[in-house]
């Protein structure tokens, strides 16, 4: 579309169509639509503040959502909050979102560590070193791998 034919009821469209999808942060949406429209940045903006106002878009519905999501798939906080960071959400709600989430990593790292291992009964330094590397590789941290590995 040529810029004077865009307007803020299309920007609007274009949103509530990817919001509809599934979540966006503000910053994911606005780096849509910038792409996708040659309009002035300050019209984004405003289509996505007030879509904030109304409740469509809002970054703290994803974070728990996805915070809910990726612990629920044995992924550990390290990696949930990297996806956040790339999702641009601030820090600030990042931490808030996981203090009010109140959950026990190390248990969720010793359930995903039994899920794909069994029991855990004696194991040499080689099998010790691959389970680590796959706590790890799930984004748990160190302190909760080395209390799960015992």
């Amino acid at each position: 579309m040529a810029d004077s034919e865009v307007t803020a009821v299309d920007v609007r469209r274009a949103a509530m169509d990817l919001l509809a999808r599934r979540e966006h942060s503000r910053q994911e949406l606005q780096r849509k639509l910038a792409r996708r429209f040659a309009v002035d940045a300050e019209v984004i903006f405003s289509v996505i503040n007030q879509l904030t106002q109304e409740g469509l878009q809002s970054d703290q519905r994803l974070a728990e959502a996805l915070l809910r999501y990726r612990s629920n798939r044995g992924q550990g906080p390290l990696k949930i909050k990297a996806e956040m960071r790339e999702k641009c959400i601030e820090s600030d709600l990042i931490e808030q979102i996981f203090d009010e989430a109140n959950i026990d990593w190390f248990d969720l790292a010793l359930r995903v560590l039994e899920k794909r291992y069994g029991d855990g009964s004696a194991v040499d330094a080689s099998e010790r070193a691959k389970r680590t590397r796959f706590l790890q590789q799930r984004g748990f941290s160190f302190d909760q791998i080395q209390t799960v590995m015992g």
